[in-house]
């Protein structure tokens, strides 16, 4: 496995995957890998002949007061594991890699609208700061698929929807999230709960259930059911010990409010436990009514 910390050495690193591969996938991560990224890696062997994971813990997406300072840094574990799964290179750049001319004064991409709703409304600027590492990493890499995690369900769809504007010629596939036996979706921000809050955790996952649940019990579409349902839902939240950001039900497609003869379904919620900031989210596939 190679391994570039800068772009001389991601430019060697790239001619000479190039020799031997036909197809080159990317994942891109911000590092301290969990059992999540790792299931990326081995599904992203299954769309080409190479795979390059990037390490990269952006700024353009951490708002004022966030974790950027704090968030977890594991470089040489991160590269061990990756190392264990068969990827083929590691990009871990330096800031002036990503930003020549920093932060402030680099070209940004964003997807309009749907970038500023949800986790957008919650965390103005963060999908544009997305949106823009990604862009610049797809531009540096080249590969011919990405592969995202469907856990940050808006940040896949809105990445989707930036490749198609841009003519890229690149797939982006989502995987399925990974949890864990309790239902809790893995992330790196888990780390933060406390041990308290990891037992309170997973009734994110089991609220979103609970929901599921109704609405695929419901006969006919009823927008003021579905609403009655999002309110329940956050009030369970909060009797758990939750402060929500959101609960919403949503069109799969496009994060829009479903239409009577819409089939496919998400359940997305945003929620503060303790100091920790969690999403989580359902998809949910209706038949039609008989």
């Amino acid at each position: 496995m190679d391994i570039a910390h800068n772009l001389p050495e991601l430019d060697a690193a790239l001619e000479k995957l190039g020799r031997r591969v036909a197809r080159k996938v990317l994942v891109p991560t911000m590092g301290n890998l969990h059992d999540g990224h790792l299931r990326l890696m081995t599904e992203a062997r299954r769309y080409g002949d190479g795979v390059v994971a990037s390490i990269y813990v952006n700024p353009m997406q951490f708002g004022p007061g966030e974790d950027f300072a704090s968030y977890p840094r594991t470089g040489e574990q991160d590269i061990a594991q990756l190392q264990d799964c068969g990827v083929d290179l590691v990009f871990m750049p330096e800031l002036s890699d990503i930003y020549p001319r920093g932060v402030d004064a680099h070209t940004v991409v964003e997807v309009p609208g749907l970038g500023d709703i949800l986790c957008g409304a919650s965390r103005p600027g963060h999908f544009r700061g997305v949106t823009t590492v990604v862009n610049r990493l797809f531009n540096l890499i080249a590969p011919q698929v990405a592969v995202l995690g469907k856990k940050d369900y808006q940040q896949c769809l809105l990445i989707k929807l930036m490749v198609a504007d841009l003519g890229m010629p690149i797939e982006v596939v989502g995987v399925d999230t990974v949890r864990g036996d309790d239902g809790l979706a893995l992330s790196s921000r888990n780390g933060y709960l406390s041990e308290a809050e990891r037992v309170i955790a997973p009734k994110l996952y089991e609220t979103l259930s609970w929901m599921a649940g109704q609405i695929l019990g419901q006969r006919g579409y009823s927008g003021d059911f579905v609403a009655g349902v999002e309110r329940q839902a956050w009030d369970r939240l909060e009797a758990s010990g939750f402060k929500p950001d959101y609960v919403c039900v949503r069109r799969q497609g496009d994060l829009a409010i479903p239409q009577a003869d819409d089939q496919e379904w998400v359940i997305l919620a945003a929620a503060r436990l303790g100091k920790t900031r969690l999403i989580d989210n359902l998809e949910v596939n209706l038949k039609p009514s008989s």
